[in-house]
């Protein structure tokens, strides 16, 4: 049985097109996208649009140019007159959720597969909670996001006068912070050795011991080495002179002359004009030099692949590594299983999430190829 269930409109415009007749009222969307219906805590991700006109969503039985969601993927309008024209359409946030997910498989699916092809009469888990499967896929989706699988996500933000962003909700640890120049190229930005950020500035009394307030709780102030590093001068830090020049972001120095490099004996963390950042885990917050203030970044992160419904899916080039882990994960947690058996799972996890690691490492000889091209310079052994 094939795998592709959605037409080219469906994928590639994000709609599905009906010619209505007489007394029509119900239209069912059949592409993979779920419909979501207007509620307190969400919003729709899909318009209709009748003759080219976009028409209401409302909640009780529609009138005139309304439309009611009755069940799942299915619309309900007013009696229509035959001819007409019914276009449900995915928002843009939708359609881009849909392109490309054929590399990948949800992690729903790899449970029902996983408990087809492993568990049963005759195998070697032959019962077994849903629940604990599910416990375990969790937990290696998890581990897989770290470093194996291409979980990276990345947000464009500009730093504001506080030089601070908020830590977005899903992090769990950055990969790349990069300044944005007026071409689009990106610069990167390193953490700082320079300063710290507090996580606790205790209200001290004349004699250095910390206050409390009325419920015994040390009283906290602000913190003057942030207030000290936000108005630092960039200069006064990196050597820069007016004289500077920049050579992909790190400072040369000119003598009436062009020389590229040579600013010897200067710390290279600190002789670039990209900028340096902390991370306050006090406050949550990414913390920045001032020569920040202003600036485009591009910043990349990684997320654990659980925040949302739509990140708990596996690439099929790692779907094989993710049954691995099942089993081993499974057998070694039940009693009266011989140790061969778990060392064989296990053995056999560690080569499925390496070959995993390969596949979805992207390598390209072309590539690879172009890079050592180099203008054609000799390579020395």
């Amino acid at each position: 049985m094939a795998l592709l269930s959605e037409t080219n409109q469906q994928y590639y415009a994000g709609q599905q097109s009906f010619v209505a007749a007489a007394a029509d009222t119900t239209f069912v969307w059949t592409g993979d996208t779920t419909l979501v219906a207007t509620t307190a805590t969400s919003n729709t991700n899909f318009k209709v649009k009748v003759n080219n006109v976009v028409w209401t969503e409302v909640g009780v039985a529609p009138v005139g140019t309304q439309y009611q969601v009755t069940n799942t993927n299915e619309i309900t309008t007013p009696a229509m007159a035959g001819g007409e024209i019914v276009v449900i359409e995915l928002l843009d946030s939708a359609k881009w959720n849909n392109y490309g997910d054929y590399s990948y498989i949800k992690l729903n699916d790899v449970i029902d597969n996983f408990l087809v092809g492993y568990v049963g009469e005759g195998k070697l888990i032959s019962n077994i909670k849903r629940s604990d499967v599910l416990f375990h896929a969790k937990r290696g989706l998890q581990e897989f996001s770290y470093d194996t699988l291409r979980s990276i996500k990345s947000q464009e933000l500009t730093i504001p006068d506080s030089l601070s962003l908020i830590i977005p909700q899903d992090y769990v640890n950055y990969v790349e912070m990069s300044r944005i120049d007026d071409y689009g190229v990106k610069h990167i930005i390193y953490p700082t050795t320079l300063t710290s950020n507090p996580y606790t500035v205790p209200i001290q009394d004349k004699e250095g011991i910390p206050t409390q307030d009325s419920l015994g709780d040390n009283t906290e102030g602000t913190s003057i080495i942030n207030e000290r590093w936000d108005n630092t001068d960039d200069y006064k830090i990196s050597g820069a002179y007016n004289t500077e020049l920049y050579n992909a972001g790190v400072y040369d120095w000119t003598w009436g002359k062009v020389v590229y490099g040579e600013r010897y004996g200067l710390n290279p963390e600190t002789s670039q004009n990209n900028g340096w950042f902390t991370i306050d885990n006090r406050e949550g917050k990414f913390s920045f030099s001032s020569n920040m203030k202003g600036q485009l970044i591009l910043l990349e992160y990684i997320s654990d692949g659980l925040s949302i419904d739509y990140d708990m899916r596996i690439p099929k080039l790692a779907e094989e590594a993710m049954y691995m882990h099942l089993m081993y994960s499974l057998l070694a947690g039940r009693i009266n299983i011989p140790e061969y058996l778990v060392a064989r799972y296990k053995k056999d996890r560690r080569a499925a999430l390496r070959n995993a690691k390969i596949r979805l490492s992207n390598i390209k000889l072309d590539e690879f190829v172009q890079v050592m091209r180099n203008k054609s310079k000799w390579i020395k052994h």
